[in-house]
């Protein structure tokens, strides 16, 4: 029924600059014998806006001719209790549509349906009134009777769409907490997936919370006793967790988007994240976890998808943005509207630099910084958003400089990932200068070194130290470079020392998809192994890893899990596997409780060393000891070998400033052990902080307890990092 059919009272006292009309309905109420009414509202904020006396609603459609404001009971109510008609003379500004209506209160449920032209060809607009769909803006949707499906084509799908939730964001109490503004010079990243976590069983989590924000705050004392300063969680915001890929050829089960780079809110938590996804909780449990994070001296980074959207290309379903405004929220393609630019390689392209388009996606970032009080954002194929109108890239995108000069967004931390699928490479070159910037070429060239690739040492030094070739030109700092050798994204550390090939059949893709030249070594055999010295070697070449990255000038990244070896059993791209083979296995850290010691005693090496995460890059500079802030050198001090095209091996220098101890760093991955010569330092020994040949715990000393180093050399065996600290 629409508000027409029930309505008592129609009355316009509108006059030069007053309110227009309200209707009075008696009939349409979320209570017994509670009236709403519905005024003119205000075109910003957009989104649903409550107050005290009723909820705002506001969206953006350039060119609808007519807009519904639907409205239900309940989250899983086939049919709305009121479909109110939006009166373009009255409930329009400009592009903007908006109502107020009285009498509604937080957790109630709505959605849209809108008219307007379908040209494909042409202007590239689709407008359906059949479709309904959920609020760009929206702080919380529910999915209980969504059918994918019945979103595509031009059939009526009301019994089968997604709502929106009104949520008052400012219905929470923080308890004084705050972001925590560390500084991204000692910023150590934890990259992990939300739901997989806590997913498993092994979890020990409560059945009801695995797999949610609830579920993650039990084990934050975990990810404390590893010592890492940050969280980069994989993406929250929500996705369609219900969308079927293909069924698995190896277990017969559906697969899904279980990565999440796939959005369809950007202001909402993903409701499959929460505990109680359809009473409106979405913002208060991920808040929980952030408030629990944060006391735990532990920031919150999100991995933020604005370069597509799960709406996917002309085959795929309305959801909103496509409804709205097709050709404002996406660029299409010049030759044929109705098809999209696919930069993504995921069917069609945000237009970022579109004013309306910009605007939501700086509005979404402000709004998970002030009210959710997120820490910082990794922007997933960044590069798309240097990209104008046109798909061609700019020298100065708005969107960019946008987040880059926010003052919201000023003291938060941004990270790009500087390319795209269609081949976009802006490693070193992004616009800006306080990004952040994965840097791909640090875990390609580690992975050659560590896996005994000869002659790349010149590489690896830039690499060691702060990839001064890539950023320093361009007036950037070591902390532009985030380091890592494993990610999201391929293979997991355990699988890179454990494969020489990806495993991907359960994908269902015939092994094809993921990519092929993983620069990955099974240290002898492929996969899972009893033989207790290819297990050791492997053990050995992980800390081998993990010592190089968190001696490395940067930020470094860890993927969740490498600590204890978790394996995805050589899967190098588990975007759809919601099962073991993605899931955080529990046993694992008792299990390899020597490993999980090495990283955390590392991790407090890096942190507690300010020569390790220096401000600027190195210039030759000496300390009062005269050594150099770094030297290099091969098997004999000062001869690195540079030009040597079987080098397989690396040591430095690092001068320790303002009471830092100096630190002699040697790096052996060749397959046979040498003696080292040792640098000499005016009145001080050396001490072995770390041996990675050893086994543990002498691996890596505690503070304190470092062995005295006797004699001007040092036998390091193959396959081997050995770190060194000078002592009066």
């Amino acid at each position: 029924m629409t508000v027409a059919d029930t309505s008592t009272l129609i009355q316009d006292h509108s006059k030069d600059g007053a309110e227009p009309s309200a209707t009075t309905v008696t009939a349409v109420a979320l209570t017994p014998s509670r009236e709403f009414i519905v005024e003119r509202g205000r075109a910003h904020p957009m989104g649903a806006t409550p107050d005290a006396e009723g909820v705002n609603f506001s969206v953006f459609a350039e060119e609808a001719t007519a807009v519904e404001l639907l409205i239900f009971d309940e989250h899983d109510a086939p049919e709305p209790i009121a479909v109110i008609d939006l009166d373009p003379t009255k409930n329009k500004t400009f592009h903007f549509w908006h109502a107020y209506v009285k009498g509604l209160k937080p957790n109630a449920h709505y959605a849209y349906r809108l008219d307007g032209p379908r040209d494909l060809h042409g202007k590239g607009q689709r407008y359906n009134r059949n479709k309904v769909l959920i609020d760009p803006y929206a702080l919380g949707n529910t999915n209980g009777l969504w059918n994918r499906v019945d979103a595509c084509g031009q059939e009526d799908n009301m019994a089968t769409s997604m709502r929106n939730v009104v949520i008052d964001p400012c219905a929470y109490d923080w308890e004084g907490d705050k972001p925590l503004n560390h500084p991204m010079a000692e910023t150590v990243i934890y990259e992990m997936h939300v739901g997989g976590f806590t997913r498993s069983p092994t979890s020990g989590v409560d059945e009801k919370r695995r797999g949610t924000f609830s579920g993650v705050i039990e084990k934050i004392p975990y990810l404390k006793q590893l010592g890492i300063t940050a969280v980069e969680l994989l993406p929250v915001h929500d996705f369609d967790e219900k969308e079927v890929l293909r069924i698995s050829p190896v277990t017969g089960k559906p697969l899904t988007n279980y990565w999440g780079y796939s959005t369809i809110s950007f202001f909402a938590p993903h409701n499959g994240y929460c505990v109680s996804p359809e009473y409106g909780s979405h913002l208060d449990e991920f808040r929980d976890m952030v408030k629990a994070f944060h006391k735990a001296g532990i920031e919150v980074i999100l991995d933020v998808v604005y370069n597509h959207t799960n709406e996917g290309n002309d085959q795929g379903p309305t959801i909103n943005f496509k409804g709205f405004a097709n050709h404002v929220y996406y660029m299409l393609s010049t030759e044929d509207h109705q098809y999209y630019m696919d930069y993504t390689g995921c069917g069609n392209t945000v237009n970022g630099n579109h004013p309306i388009a910009e605007k939501m996606i700086v509005d979404s970032l402000d709004f998970w910084v002030r009210e959710m009080h997120v820490d910082g954002f990794r922007f997933d194929e960044a590069v798309i958003l240097t990209r104008g109108q046109d798909g061609l890239p700019m020298l100065d995108p708005p969107v960019i400089w946008n987040i880059e000069l926010s003052d919201m967004l000023a003291d938060t931390k941004v990270i790009a990932e500087c390319w795209d699928a269609a081949g976009l490479y802006e490693v070193g070159y992004f616009p800006g200068y306080r990004w952040g910037e994965w840097n791909g070429k640090f875990r390609d060239t580690i992975r050659s070194f560590v896996k005994g690739e000869p002659g790349i040492i010149g590489d690896v030094a830039n690499r060691i130290s702060g990839s001064a070739d890539i950023f320093e030109t361009t007036g950037e700092l070591p902390i532009n470079s985030v380091n890592f050798v494993t990610c999201h994204d391929g293979f997991t550390l355990n699988d890179l020392v454990s494969y020489d090939y990806k495993h991907n059949d359960a994908n269902g893709e015939n092994n094809r998809d993921g990519i092929d030249d993983n620069l990955s070594w099974n240290c002898g055999v492929e996969g899972p192994t009893d033989d207790p010295g290819i297990e050791s070697l492997r053990n050995r070449q992980i800390k081998n890893f993990a010592t190089i990255l968190m001696l490395a000038q940067g930020v470094p990244m860890i993927l969740g899990g490498d600590e204890v070896r978790r394996t995805q059993q050589g899967n190098n791209n588990a975007y759809c596997q919601d099962s073991e083979i993605s899931w955080f296995d529990w046993t694992l850290p008792e299990k390899h409780n020597d490993l999980f010691r090495f990283w955390s005693s590392i991790i407090t090496r890096r942190t507690s060393h300010a020569s390790l995460h220096r401000p600027r890059f190195f210039n030759g500079q000496l300390n009062e000891r005269g050594v150099p802030d770094i030297s290099w050198h091969g098997y004999e001090l000062n001869s690195p070998g540079w030009h040597d095209a079987e080098a397989r091996i690396l040591a430095y220098t690092m001068g320790g400033f303002d009471g830092d101890p100096d630190l002699h760093v040697i790096m052996n991955m060749h397959w046979e052990g040498a003696n080292f010569q040792l640098p000499t330092v005016p009145g001080r020994k050396w001490y072995r902080s770390a041996d990675t040949s050893l086994p543990s715990p002498e691996d890596i000393a505690e503070p304190g307890n470092e062995v005295e180093i006797e004699g001007s050399e040092y036998f390091v065996n193959d396959r081997t990092i050995v770190v060194l600290v000078s002592k009066a």
